[in-house]
């Protein structure tokens, strides 16, 4: 199981010699993203010289607590606070998402509740136009009735005024006939009892029409009084009809208004969904340079990496050759004059320099194969990885091929030095042995071959390459960095997009409602209008009927009074007619 561990150092004391190293276990791996605490435990590390105090490593260990691995904790700490990071930006985004739904939610649940008062607004003023239709259908009957009345009282006075006309003309005929009986009869005649009788019930009757008159005055006022009620009933209903269709007109130059700042945006949609696809475009084209890019790194990496395989041979053949020298020889000569308790001294410094340095190697070899295998794991993770995982393994790849190429081109120097004090310690056992008298097979210089040039051109050619493979990688950092920011550029324009969409749906959904509520407004004011004009019309047409009526009636009745004087005279005439024969008798 891996741990995280904090080294701590113990001196020792005047009989123990050399220090203590002991690691603290501080946390421990379940998973890949899962670090748990543990409790306080130290594990004895012998092998801790190159180990800082306080310095923190991170420690793989058995199950019988023996420490199989360690490396220092510092670039794994740093991946884990980046993918950290991460993690807490897609939980950002997260929370984000499900504010913005919120609030979508909340619009959405204000939005249905205005739309219900809505509903129920409408439902009352549906109401209420329906009350004022039924009011307005019983005063159209009631104006009716006073139609079929006062049309019933035209026909009473046409019928009066025909029988007094006839009346008159009776009465004419009467007195021609007897103004010619009285022109042509010489002696006096006078009239009879039936005669008499005759002319005074015509007389009766035609004072009987002519006093008629008044009790039809009385009921055309009565039928004024009863159009100007209803004239007064109509006109607040006038004055809502106005209201209302001042209403609809400001709700129509809210629905062209409204049209216009749709179209707009209409506009700006467009525009911002042609940039987002030129953007995507540019993307794809990234894309496809990035993967020739990587292709081509690809093949430089496999040439360099045989590049170092003949390097490492190289190396090997260096080792292990007794007469093969890497590098500069040493002074064999000045070593033969140095005294020999000094060039005991040497050979023991170089001794334990080379093994604080081949351990130093050794470590770092080690290390290079763990990157090697987390790169491995890495490659076949992103092979079956995808979406956002894929995108987060590629940056880890991509630092950790990064740290290994870092720790390969480090080692190149320190494995070279590496081989220098192994045949430097080489050369000066082999004079220390031949000046204590011991034999030496190969002596330093005889039959020996430098393969310095040789290594220093291969180590030339793979700097040359590994500059190339550095150069190509960081163009495919930046091509990654460019299809980042396209990629960050496409994600906010797409939310702008929605955006845009959304803002858009709302207006036309606005739109929508205010065409239904001034639809509704002309609705009812055609209602208004359709109920009210043809009542209007009927009482326009009443009211002047009446007036004619009213005319007629007062030409009637100045008519009637000199009729009346008239007819008072020919009565007073006939009277003495009839009472004559009386007088004569008499």
């Amino acid at each position: 199981m891996l741990y995280l561990a904090e080294v701590q150092k113990q001196k020792g004391g005047l009989l123990s010699g050399g220090s203590k190293t002991e690691l603290k276990l501080l946390t421990c791996q379940r998973s890949d993203q899962n670090w748990n605490t543990v409790s306080e435990e130290t594990i004895a590390y012998e092998d801790g010289s190159k180990l800082n105090d306080g310095s923190l490593v991170l420690v793989e260990l058995s199950p019988n607590r023996q420490v199989q691995r360690i490396q220092e904790a510092g670039r794994p700490l740093v991946n884990i606070l980046q993918n950290f990071s991460r993690q807490m930006e897609k939980f950002k985004l997260k929370e984000d998402e499900i504010d913005q739904w919120k609030q979508s939610l909340m619009f959405q649940v204000q939005e249905l509740n205005r739309r219900e008062m809505e509903m129920e607004s409408r439902l009352e003023q549906v109401q209420q136009l329906e009350d004022d239709v039924q009011r307005l259908e019983s005063q159209k009957q009631e104006v009716d009735t006073s139609r079929e009345q006062i049309e019933r009282l035209q026909a009473e006075i046409e019928r009066n005024r025909q029988e007094l006309e006839g009346a008159w003309e009776h009465l004419r005929g009467e007195q021609r006939r007897l103004d010619e009986n009285q022109v042509n009869s010489q002696p006096v005649q006078f009239l009879d009892e039936e005669q008499s009788r005759v002319i005074t019930d015509l007389l009766e009757r035609l004072s009987g029409g002519v006093g008629s008159t008044g009790t039809v005055q009385e009921n055309l006022n009565c039928a004024f009084e009863l159009i100007e009620q209803q004239q007064a009933v109509l006109n607040p209903h006038w004055q809502q009809l106005e209201l209302q269709r001042t209403l609809a007109q400001q709700q129509q130059g809210k629905v062209e208004q409204l049209s216009r700042t749709l179209r707009d945006r209409h506009t700006e949609l467009q525009q911002l969904q042609s940039s987002l696809e030129q953007q995507i475009n540019q993307l794809q084209l990234s894309n496809t340079t990035l993967h020739n890019k990587q292709e081509f790194a690809a093949t430089l990496k496999e040439h360099l990496r045989n590049q170092e395989h003949l390097y490492q041979q190289t190396h090997t053949l260096v080792a292990t050759a007794g007469n093969v020298v890497f590098g500069q020889q040493v002074d064999v000569e000045s070593l033969q004059k140095m005294p020999l308790e000094e060039l005991q001294k040497m050979v023991q410094d170089l001794q334990n320099k080379l093994e604080i340095d081949s351990s130093f190697v050794q470590d770092q070899e080690q290390e290079l194969n763990y990157k090697q295998e987390s790169i491995e794991e890495l490659q076949t993770k992103i092979q079956q990885a995808s979406g956002e995982d894929l995108k987060n393994l590629e940056l880890e790849l991509g630092d950790e091929t990064v740290l290994y190429q870092m720790l390969n081109e480090s080692l190149v120097g320190q494995r070279r030095n590496l081989l220098e004090r192994q045949q430097t310690l080489s050369q000066h056992q082999t004079i220390l042995l031949q000046r204590q008298g011991q034999t030496v097979v190969n002596s330093p210089g005889d039959n020996t071959i430098n393969l310095g040039s040789i290594l220093s051109q291969i180590d030339t050619q793979r700097q040359q390459q590994s500059q190339e493979v550095q150069k190509l990688e960081s163009e495919i950092l930046q091509l990654g960095v460019d299809m980042e920011t396209i990629q960050e550029a496409i994600g906010h324009q797409t939310h702008d997009l929605e955006s845009k969409r959304q803002e858009l749906q709302t207006i036309e959904e606005q739109l929508l409602n205010l065409q239904t509520a001034t639809a509704e407004c002309w609705g009812k004011v055609n209602l208004y209008q359709e109920a009210l004009q043809p009542i209007q019309d009927s009482l326009d047409s009443l009211r002047n009927q009446m007036q004619a009526i009213a005319d007629s009636l007062a030409h009637i009745q100045e008519s009637g009074d000199s009729h009346l004087q008239t007819i008072s005279e020919v009565c007073q005439t006939i009277q003495s007619l009839i009472n004559f024969p009386e007088v004569v008798a008499s």
